[in-house]
Protein backbone atom coordinates (compact mmCIF):
# COMPACT_ATOMS: atom_id res chain seq x y z
CA UNK A 1 0.00 0.00 0.00
CA UNK A 2 1.56 3.26 -1.17
CA UNK A 3 0.11 6.73 -1.28
CA UNK A 4 -0.02 9.48 -3.88
CA UNK A 5 -0.79 13.18 -3.84
CA UNK A 6 -0.94 15.47 -6.87
CA UNK A 7 -1.73 19.12 -7.40
CA UNK A 8 -2.72 20.43 -10.82
CA UNK A 9 -2.78 24.09 -11.92
CA UNK A 10 -1.91 25.68 -8.59
CA UNK A 11 -1.18 29.39 -8.38
CA UNK A 12 1.39 28.79 -5.61
CA UNK A 13 5.05 29.55 -6.27
CA UNK A 14 7.31 26.50 -6.44
CA UNK A 15 8.52 26.74 -2.82
CA UNK A 16 4.98 26.99 -1.45
CA UNK A 17 3.82 24.27 -3.84
CA UNK A 18 6.56 21.94 -2.55
CA UNK A 19 5.59 22.71 1.05
CA UNK A 20 1.89 22.15 0.32
CA UNK A 21 2.40 18.77 -1.32
CA UNK A 22 4.85 17.61 1.35
CA UNK A 23 2.36 18.62 4.07
CA UNK A 24 -0.33 16.61 2.29
CA UNK A 25 2.03 13.65 1.90
CA UNK A 26 2.78 13.63 5.63
CA UNK A 27 -0.91 12.96 6.26
CA UNK A 28 -0.61 9.63 4.43
CA UNK A 29 3.00 8.72 5.29
CA UNK A 30 1.76 5.57 7.04
CA UNK A 31 0.87 4.21 3.58
CA UNK A 32 4.47 4.34 2.40
CA UNK A 33 7.11 4.65 5.10
CA UNK A 34 10.02 3.47 2.91
CA UNK A 35 10.43 6.44 0.59
CA UNK A 36 8.87 9.73 -0.34
CA UNK A 37 9.51 11.42 -3.65
CA UNK A 38 8.29 14.72 -5.07
CA UNK A 39 8.41 16.24 -8.52
CA UNK A 40 7.57 19.91 -9.02
CA UNK A 41 6.70 20.69 -12.63
CA UNK A 42 5.86 23.87 -14.55
CA UNK A 43 2.32 25.25 -14.61
CA UNK A 44 1.72 24.70 -10.90
CA UNK A 45 1.90 20.92 -11.01
CA UNK A 46 3.31 18.75 -8.23
CA UNK A 47 3.28 14.97 -7.88
CA UNK A 48 4.26 13.19 -4.67
CA UNK A 49 4.57 9.50 -3.79
CA UNK A 50 4.75 7.77 -0.41
CA UNK A 51 6.30 4.36 -1.08
CA UNK A 52 5.97 0.99 0.54
CA UNK A 53 8.75 -0.95 -1.22
CA UNK A 54 7.44 -4.33 -2.33
CA UNK A 55 8.57 -4.84 -5.93
CA UNK A 56 12.04 -3.53 -6.83
CA UNK A 57 12.90 -2.03 -3.44
CA UNK A 58 16.29 -0.77 -4.66
CA UNK A 59 15.30 1.25 -7.74
CA UNK A 60 11.50 1.47 -7.86
CA UNK A 61 11.22 4.90 -6.25
CA UNK A 62 8.55 7.21 -7.60
CA UNK A 63 7.47 9.48 -9.15
CA UNK A 64 8.66 7.67 -12.27
CA UNK A 65 9.83 9.76 -15.22
CA UNK A 66 9.88 8.72 -18.88
CA UNK A 67 13.16 8.37 -20.75
CA UNK A 68 12.59 11.69 -22.53
CA UNK A 69 11.53 13.45 -19.30
CA UNK A 70 8.08 14.44 -20.56
CA UNK A 71 5.95 12.04 -18.52
CA UNK A 72 5.76 11.89 -14.74
CA UNK A 73 3.87 9.07 -13.03
CA UNK A 74 2.98 8.20 -9.44
CA UNK A 75 1.12 4.96 -8.74
CA UNK A 76 -0.50 3.41 -5.71
CA UNK A 77 -1.10 -0.24 -6.41
CA UNK A 78 -0.04 -3.08 -8.63
CA UNK A 79 -0.36 -3.85 -12.34
CA UNK A 80 -0.86 -7.62 -12.45
CA UNK A 81 -0.35 -8.06 -16.20
CA UNK A 82 2.76 -5.89 -16.54
CA UNK A 83 4.91 -8.65 -18.07
CA UNK A 84 2.33 -9.31 -20.78
CA UNK A 85 2.02 -5.58 -21.45
CA UNK A 86 5.79 -5.20 -21.75
CA UNK A 87 5.73 -7.88 -24.46
CA UNK A 88 3.15 -5.91 -26.49
CA UNK A 89 5.15 -2.68 -26.72
CA UNK A 90 5.76 -1.72 -30.34
CA UNK A 91 8.32 1.00 -29.63
CA UNK A 92 11.46 0.10 -27.69
CA UNK A 93 11.47 1.53 -24.18
CA UNK A 94 14.37 1.45 -21.73
CA UNK A 95 12.96 0.54 -18.33
CA UNK A 96 14.76 2.26 -15.46
CA UNK A 97 13.24 0.02 -12.78
CA UNK A 98 11.77 -3.42 -12.30
CA UNK A 99 8.57 -1.85 -11.00
CA UNK A 100 5.36 -3.36 -12.35
CA UNK A 101 3.98 0.18 -12.67
CA UNK A 102 6.61 1.62 -15.02
CA UNK A 103 4.94 -0.14 -17.96
CA UNK A 104 2.19 2.48 -17.74
CA UNK A 105 4.51 5.09 -19.30
CA UNK A 106 5.30 3.33 -22.60
CA UNK A 107 1.78 1.93 -22.73
CA UNK A 108 0.40 5.48 -22.57
CA UNK A 109 2.87 6.58 -25.26
CA UNK A 110 1.72 3.73 -27.49
CA UNK A 111 -2.05 3.92 -27.00
CA UNK A 112 -2.80 7.40 -25.63
CA UNK A 113 -5.65 7.39 -23.13
CA UNK A 114 -6.88 4.06 -24.54
CA UNK A 115 -4.03 2.42 -22.57
CA UNK A 116 -6.33 2.29 -19.55
CA UNK A 117 -8.37 -0.58 -20.95
CA UNK A 118 -5.24 -2.77 -21.08
CA UNK A 119 -4.39 -2.51 -17.38
CA UNK A 120 -5.33 -5.31 -15.00
CA UNK A 121 -4.74 -4.89 -11.32
CA UNK A 122 -5.53 -2.75 -8.34
CA UNK A 123 -4.21 0.77 -8.69
CA UNK A 124 -4.75 4.47 -8.71
CA UNK A 125 -2.34 6.84 -10.38
CA UNK A 126 -1.64 10.31 -11.65
CA UNK A 127 0.23 10.73 -14.95
CA UNK A 128 1.27 14.10 -16.34
CA UNK A 129 2.43 14.49 -19.94
CA UNK A 130 4.22 17.84 -20.18
CA UNK A 131 4.60 17.63 -23.97
CA UNK A 132 0.81 17.52 -24.42
CA UNK A 133 -0.09 19.31 -21.16
CA UNK A 134 -2.35 16.38 -20.23
CA UNK A 135 -3.00 15.10 -16.73
CA UNK A 136 -4.64 11.70 -16.25
CA UNK A 137 -5.88 10.61 -12.84
CA UNK A 138 -7.36 7.12 -12.79
CA UNK A 139 -8.04 4.10 -10.66
CA UNK A 140 -8.79 0.45 -11.31
CA UNK A 141 -12.27 -0.28 -12.65
CA UNK A 142 -13.40 -1.96 -9.42
CA UNK A 143 -12.29 0.91 -7.22
CA UNK A 144 -10.13 -1.32 -5.03
CA UNK A 145 -7.51 1.40 -4.73
CA UNK A 146 -9.20 4.70 -3.90
CA UNK A 147 -8.44 8.09 -5.37
CA UNK A 148 -9.99 11.27 -4.00
CA UNK A 149 -10.02 14.73 -5.49
CA UNK A 150 -11.01 18.25 -4.56
CA UNK A 151 -10.66 21.82 -5.72
CA UNK A 152 -8.42 24.44 -4.15
CA UNK A 153 -9.44 28.04 -3.59
CA UNK A 154 -7.07 29.04 -6.42
CA UNK A 155 -8.85 26.74 -8.90
CA UNK A 156 -6.28 23.97 -8.57
CA UNK A 157 -7.30 20.32 -8.56
CA UNK A 158 -5.88 18.05 -5.85
CA UNK A 159 -5.74 14.25 -5.90
CA UNK A 160 -4.84 11.88 -3.06
CA UNK A 161 -5.02 8.27 -1.93
CA UNK A 162 -6.79 9.34 1.25
CA UNK A 163 -9.18 12.19 1.85
CA UNK A 164 -7.20 13.41 4.86
CA UNK A 165 -4.32 14.41 2.58
CA UNK A 166 -6.68 16.97 1.06
CA UNK A 167 -7.45 18.49 4.45
CA UNK A 168 -4.14 20.38 4.72
CA UNK A 169 -5.46 23.26 2.62
CA UNK A 170 -8.79 24.91 2.01
CA UNK A 171 -9.97 22.22 -0.39
CA UNK A 172 -13.64 22.24 -1.33
CA UNK A 173 -15.82 19.46 -2.72
CA UNK A 174 -13.71 16.44 -1.79
CA UNK A 175 -14.97 13.42 -3.71
CA UNK A 176 -13.90 9.94 -4.63
CA UNK A 177 -13.22 8.94 -8.22
CA UNK A 178 -16.00 6.83 -9.67
CA UNK A 179 -16.25 4.49 -12.63
CA UNK A 180 -18.27 6.97 -14.68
Amino acid sequence: MCGIVAIYASMLNNDDLRKAILDAGKKIRHRGPDWNGVRILPKGIAIEHERLAIIDPESGAQPLVSNDGTITLAVNGEVYNYKELMATLQTPYTFKTKSDCEVIIPLYKQHGTAFLRHLRGMFSFVLYDSAKDVLIAARDHMGITPLYYGYGADGSVWFASEMKALEVRDIAMMMTMTNE
